[in-house]
């Protein structure tokens, strides 16, 4: 009976120490395939299993950015413009419009060519292109560069001056092109990916500058600039500098979602982390006006006239903050007095658009049509109304 012990104890640590090897050569082969372990030392990843390891890595790098960097970059054109401007002469800057110094100089101003650089995105494959007004609006000439090496001479179909956006043509077929995305379904904090022409480096090889970001706000309601008004933009932390103008922000998955159009860059022209996109849902409306009419339509006319609220009306007012208009005219059966609109009332909002000062109330009212009705809220007595106004076409 004790020899039999023996026997069993002995043979149940043999397989305890065979269960144990196993488990070890198990357990040293499975940590060998965890390539993503791998640190800058490759020297204990074993020599069979490298090709794999590498293999892995460069596969990595395909992602989802990648890809979408390579369908959509063939659509991004630079876009070198031509533009006759107005120069003074600088003496003339001194003298200015003195009736004195003009009768012996005139005017000293003379017209000149001017180059500029922009981008663009191919939006269909018969050669529609977006832009910015400020890049194309005033070109003598536009010529597009492909990412392919091509050339072509552009014409302008219309272009906008108060919402900054032109739309040009060239004639060809089958080009590739970016698809629209919905500006209205973006989310804070998204990747996107921001093309263009930066300094003109797009001539250097005919391929677009690519920066990475998040998107950063929507809904931006920046002052005006040059009678362009700016209002619901995205901002993005993507790189956009000088050049990148009418170039495409898109979305992860290469979906154009809106049109790069500034910087905030305090004092330099370098990036620093704040870029503003047009939506391409505002995009849209203006392009389709543009392809039948070449302008915007915005003959109508409101009939109130209103100032900014500064500290002193917010305190008298008992307001929380600072911001919105004080109505201080209403024409007689205008708009405005139809609606119900009276002096001494604050307009705080106008459809989805928050009035923060006089120039966000004259922006947002460039973002209508005549005939549109639209709603204004309003503080009136320290209660809230909300009032409903056509915007009735204007008549000389």
């Amino acid at each position: 009976m004790k020899r039999s012990k023996i026997v069993i104890i002995t043979v149940l640590m043999l397989l305890s120490m065979i269960s144990g090897a196993f488990a070890f050569k198990y357990f040293n082969d499975k940590d060998d395939n965890l390539y993503f372990q791998v640190k800058d030392d490759y020297s204990y990843v074993p020599a069979q299993n490298r090709m794999q390891a590498n293999d892995q890595i460069t596969l990595s790098r395909n992602n989802l950015i990648t890809e979408t960097v390579k369908q959509v970059s063939p659509a991004v054109v630079g876009i070198t413009v031509t533009e006759i401007r107005q120069v003074q002469d600088p003496f003339y800057q001194i003298w200015g419009n003195d009736p004195f110094w003009k009768q012996f100089f005139g005017d000293r101003s003379y017209n000149q060519e001017v180059k500029n650089l922009g981008s663009g995105t191919i939006i269909s494959p018969d050669g529609y292109i977006l832009t910015n007004d400020h890049v194309a609006g005033n070109a003598k000439q536009a010529t597009i560069t492909m990412t392919n090496g091509k050339h072509y001479n552009a014409r302008i179909i219309g272009t906008d001056q108060v919402s900054d956006i032109c739309l040009l043509k060239i004639d060809d077929k089958d080009l590739p092109y970016i698809r629209f995305g919905n500006s209205e379904d973006v989310m804070i904090g998204e990747w996107v990916v921001a093309l263009g022409n930066p300094f003109g480096l797009f001539e250097i090889n005919d391929q677009p500058t690519v920066t990475v970001g998040v998107l950063s706000a929507k809904g931006m309601n920046l002052d005006p600039y040059n009678n362009r008004y700016y209002l619901g933009m995205l901002q993005t932390d993507a790189a956009i500098n000088v050049g990148n103008s009418g170039g495409p922000l898109v979305n992860s998955v290469g979906e154009l979602i809106g049109m790069n159009t500034l910087i905030y860059s305090a004092g330099t022209q370098g990036n620093i982390g704040l870029g503003f996109a047009i939506p391409i849902n505002k995009v849209k409306n203006i392009i389709e006006e543009l392809k039948e009419k070449g302008s915007v339509d915005r003959n109508f006319w409101i009939g109130l006239s209103a100032q900014s609220i500064d500290e002193r009306i917010a305190k008298y007012y008992k307001l929380s903050t600072a911001r919105g208009v004080i109505v201080t005219n209403v024409e007689r059966s205008s708009p405005a007095h139809k609606a119900g609109i009276e002096v001494g009332d604050i307009i705080t909002d106008i459809n989805n658009f928050r009035i923060n000062n006089y120039g966000s109330l004259v922006g947002a009212f460039q973002e209508f049509r005549t005939n549109q009705n639209i709603t204004l809220k309003l503080i009136r007595e320290n209660g809230t109304l909300t009032k409903t106004m056509k915007l009735e076409p204007k008549y000389d």
